[in-house]
């Protein structure tokens, strides 16, 4: 495991700087530094959430219509965690668009920074606050034009500055953003849309990647007639026919012409459990569960890219995302509500046109998922570039690898790379790399501040916190920004029904299976459902994939399942492969190899039954690998044998 230490930099980072502060008060003679007391400062924060978000919310541009009668009220026992910031008023776009009462934040600032892909040779473009707000506000004048208050409005494009200033309209106009991933075909855009109920949507004639065009208008009128509004991917005219009912972003602007200021603007204030924002889930299977995002789900994004990640004012912050999955409201509000630019590039980040972005726009954070790393790696794409200005990298998605993150650091004077796990329903990560611990390579060091969780073991007993194990993690229900309600399921039942008690508390599922090591590091072994029990012993695919993926030098990446035999018997272990370019071996070439690294350094008695070399994964939208279309795939494929 490679460790990388704090720096004595420490008491400048945000946190660090809050513990300085508040730290002698509230811990007493028992805080020593930032580093030191970092362990007693997160439970301090699991025990008194209500003492962090004052300290925190001051921290952050968000401003209040009507402020809070307090910060947690938890007199009515039947939500899960009681009420945040009750009684509060806003609206959570226009906290993004007004300047602060400070030099962090201003109007002449620069917020968004972006690039056209295959406009490697120009200037980067920027907008200041001020130009994003008088955007912004046109535009949510011209939904006034065409949509009631509370109409869920779909937004179905890649993540470009305009979509950037139509998902803070819709929200500053009282309506509800629903996110649809620009990668989605026709099904899963219709599905997405009978959902939330969505009175409108906006997307792009096509999508620009790598030179060529992709259909996106087309797939949203096979979806159904929600009506359109279509922005142009080049130039300032819409390339492909419009349905009547339709409208180009041309026309869609030109209905505010009347308006003596359409560049102003009235937010709509709505209450804290106001929904803004409609999220879906990523329906590995069955139908997606919708969930919706109050403007509580912001804050705590923020919170935590400010604390977690050490993201200030003045900070470039770019992660290549979508609006559709959760990282794109998420870096967003993250940039907004701390006064850090936003960078977007406007193509796919898998080439060195998205790294030469990197290096012009003075990225400071860099978000990645880590198969996204594997393919700079694997094709050498950003040798040569400068990316020296990074401060940090941050990683989620799935697994990361050790050579990979090593690689990666490599590129930035070996800064530390931020992992970082939650889920969508949690507007955050549950458990989180930070600046004040050390940080291992494809681990997590601790939980994010405020939350608590235990690890529990077959039985649903709680392990003791501070032993090794590995087991099915349940969250603390005091959880600010956690969803308490599903659109097409029930929330009770599918996050809370059949949990343990603990401590008084009934504890949230989550669903990811933890690892605690030795040293207090924690690694996702996968979700539950991706366990397997090899010869009577619980294993995760992840943890044999971390081993498979080490074993020789032709393996690009690997994927662990396990079937029962066609006659019955035990579980048998098998290995997919993808293969990097130009490399080549054999099924039963590396059957041996892997056998002989698992048995080496997982278990004497595990060995792999069956190999199977494929060109690439299954994956979701959101990058997420499908086991579960692998394990069908075997199974037809050994019924088949059975039956000859």
């Amino acid at each position: 495991m490679i460790v990388r230490f704090p720096s004595l930099q420490a008491r400048q980072t945000n946190l660090g700087s809050l513990m300085e502060i508040h730290g002698p008060k509230l811990l007493g003679s028992l805080y020593q530094d930032p580093i030191t007391s970092f362990g007693l400062f997160q439970k301090f924060t699991v025990q008194h959430p209500d003492v962090y978000w004052s300290l925190v919310l001051k921290e952050l541009s968000v401003t209040f219509r009507e402020g809070p009668r307090c910060i947690l009220d938890t007199s009515d026992k039947s939500k899960h965690g009681g009420t945040w910031l009750p009684s509060s008023v806003l609206n959570i776009a226009e906290s993004c668009l007004l300047p602060m009462n400070s030099p962090r934040k201003r109007d002449e600032d620069v917020v968004v920074i972006w690039r056209d892909e295959g406009s490697d040779d120009a200037p980067v473009n920027r907008m200041t606050l001020r130009e994003l707000r008088e955007q912004v506000m046109m535009v949510a004048n011209a939904l006034d034009t065409l949509f009631s208050k509370g109409d869920a409005i779909a937004i179905d494009m890649p993540m470009t500055a305009t979509a950037v200033a139509v998902y803070l309209a819709i929200i500053l106009a009282g309506l509800v953003v629903v996110s649809i991933a620009d990668s989605f075909v026709s099904k899963e855009i219709a599905t997405r849309l009978r959902v939330s109920n969505a009175k409108g949507i906006f997307t792009q004639d096509f999508i620009r990647r790598g030179g060529r065009n992709f259909p996106l208008y087309s797939r949203v009128v096979e979806a159904g007639s929600c009506k359109a509004i279509v922005i142009p991917a080049i130039g300032k005219d819409v390339a492909v026919q419009l349905r009547k009912h339709d409208l180009s972003w041309k026309d869609f602007l030109s209905r505010v012409d009347h308006l003596p200021r359409p560049n102003h603007y009235f937010p709509v204030y709505q209450s804290m459990y106001s929904v803004t924002n409609i999220l879906f889930s990523s329906g590995t299977t069955g139908e997606p569960k919708a969930i919706p995002w109050t403007q509580l789900s912001p804050i705590r994004s923020a919170a935590d890219a400010w604390a977690q990640i050490n993201i200030k004012t003045g900070d470039v912050f770019c992660w290549p995302t979508n609006l559709g999955w959760v990282m794109g409201p998420t870096v967003l509000y993250s940039c907004f509500l701390i006064g850090a630019s936003l960078a977007l590039y406007h193509g796919s980040p898998l080439g060195r046109g998205f790294g030469n972005f990197v290096q012009e726009a003075g990225v400071t954070c860099l978000g990645t998922v880590p198969s996204l790393v594997k393919t700079w790696k694997s094709t050498q794409c950003m040798e040569g570039l400068d990316w020296t200005k990074i401060k940090s990298f941050a990683s989620t998605g799935e697994a990361s690898n050790f050579d990979d993150d090593l690689w990666l650091s490599s590129k930035a004077y070996y800064r530390p790379i931020i992992e970082c796990c939650g889920g969508t329903e949690l507007a955050s990560s549950y458990i989180q790399g930070n600046f004040l611990q050390p940080q291992a390579f494809g681990a997590f060091s601790a939980a994010s501040m405020t939350t608590g969780f235990v690890i529990l073991d077959e039985h649903g007993v709680p392990y003791p916190d501070d032993q090794p194990c590995v087991g099915e993690v349940a969250l603390f229900p005091v959880y600010m920004g956690a969803t308490d309600r599903l659109l097409n399921a029930n929330n009770e039942e599918v996050y809370f029904k059949g949990m343990p008690m603990y401590k008084g508390m009934h504890l949230r599922r989550h669903g990811d299976i933890l690892k605690r090591t030795v040293g207090g590091y924690f690694l996702v072994q996968g979700r539950a459902d991706d366990t397997m029990n090899l010869g009577g012993i619980k294993t995760s695919s992840v943890e044999i994939e971390r081993v498979c993926d080490r074993a020789d030098d032709s393996v690009l990446e690997t994927a662990a399942i396990s079937v029962a035999p066609v006659n019955g018997g035990p579980e048998q272990l098998v290995m997919f492969v993808v293969l990097k370019k130009g490399y080549s071996s054999t099924q039963e070439q590396l059957k041996m190899k892997f056998s002989r690294a698992i048995q080496s350094n997982l278990n004497p008695l595990f060995k792999v039954s069956h190999v199977r070399i494929i060109m690439e994964f299954p994956r979701t939208a959101s990058n997420k690998l499908l086991r579960r279309v692998l394990r069908d795939q075997i199974k037809a494929e050994l019924a088949s044998h059975s039956r000859l």
